[in-house]
């Protein structure tokens, strides 16, 4: 059976999505957020949730909770935001390094347009329209509505991401989810026994602010363990390696995505992503907090302010009236 309700989940206004043996819970008001997913019969914990954790909390720090959808994520260059018709003057909200950084999107309320029960799936849509009224708009004028989809059934969760400009001016398209994985994924294991395996082609070198030097490196010995799924996610620091997206394969056959494994309980967490993320950037947070980030990102940090050529940096606009779409999925599978 599946079901789809309105509930109040830590004193606020949340959506639960239940099917399959999962359960989402999604929070409109914050950036359409999914605060928690769970797979019941395996017991895991799939996104960093915690129980004793307010919402008030989570407000403070929305992108290292479960599973934040950020459009203009990561680094700009001193605040800048070059389009092909202006540049955009942001304010520095990461002065230790003086860049603008993740956006605003994902701290804003989205409208719940829809919320059903379909077969064997539950589904929920919600919107968020940005135009004059919001206080960011007197540094970024360009209308947009970014429409987060779920739909949850026995494949886990599934996450459509549709972008829409609504202004005569270009809108710049960089979008990634700060996907927060929770260490250990199975209640009463142990972060020792994971691993984390992402298909990576090369290494984009970062500067000392953590920016692009438009370099692509071959992959070290450190790097070579994230392709061939042996990377310790947790225990060690990892901060922000930024790589280029290839395909992946998985029991054999074609898979576009990461994997978490849990070899002592012998199960697997499947991250697939659609052609349109095109890096992955890695962050755990020091490695002590009991989460890591694989990261999928459709452009490079600072992607509009590059020299690079779009094919490579992965920035593209969009004009008025188009859309980008863009789609990833989590399913948990015994081994």
């Amino acid at each position: 059976m599946s079901s789809a309700e309105k509930i109040v989940f830590k004193n606020t206004s949340c959506v639960r999505l239940c099917a399959g043996g999962y359960e989402a819970v999604i929070c409109p008001s914050i950036g359409n957020q999914v605060l928690r997913l769970r797979n019941i019969p395996l017991d895991c914990e799939i996104f960093r949730y915690r129980d004793d954790v307010s919402i008030e909390t989570i407000k403070e720090a929305p992108a290292i909770w479960g599973l934040p959808t950020m459009y203009l994520p990561n680094r700009f260059d001193r605040g800048i935001i070059k389009t092909s018709d202006t540049t955009y003057q942001m304010p520095i909200n990461e002065p230790d390094y003086q860049n603008y950084i993740h956006g605003f999107v994902f701290k804003r309320p989205y409208e719940l347009n829809e919320l059903k029960t379909d077969k064997d799936k539950a589904v929920m849509s919600g919107s968020f329209t940005y135009n004059k009224d919001d206080e960011m708009y007197k540094y970024f004028d360009v209308d947009f509505k970014i429409t987060i989809t779920f739909e949850l059934s026995q494949n886990g969760l599934y996450q459509k991401i549709l972008l829409k400009n609504l202004s005569k001016k270009a809108l710049p398209v960089s979008i990634c989810t700060h996907t927060c994985i929770n260490a250990p994924l199975v209640n009463g294991s142990s972060e020792k026994d994971m691993r984390l395996c992402v298909p990576i082609g090369e290494r984009c070198e970062l500067s000392e602010r953590f920016l692009p030097t438009e370099r692509l490196l071959a992959l070290s010995d450190w790097d070579i363990e994230y392709k061939n799924g042996t990377k310790r996610p947790t225990g060690q620091v990892i901060e922000n390696d930024m790589y280029t997206a290839v395909p992946n394969t998985f029991d054999g056959k074609p898979f576009n995505g990461t994997v978490v494994y849990d070899d002592a309980k012998g199960i697997a967490l499947l991250n697939e992503v659609s052609k349109e993320f095109k890096f992955y950037n890695m962050w755990n947070d020091s490695g002590d907090k009991g989460y890591f980030c694989p990261e999928p990102m459709t452009a490079m940090i600072n992607a509009p302010n590059l020299e690079l050529d779009a094919g490579i940096s992965g920035y593209k606009e969009l004009l008025f009236g188009e859309e980008f779409c863009c789609s990833q999925s989590f399913k948990v599978v015994k081994l």
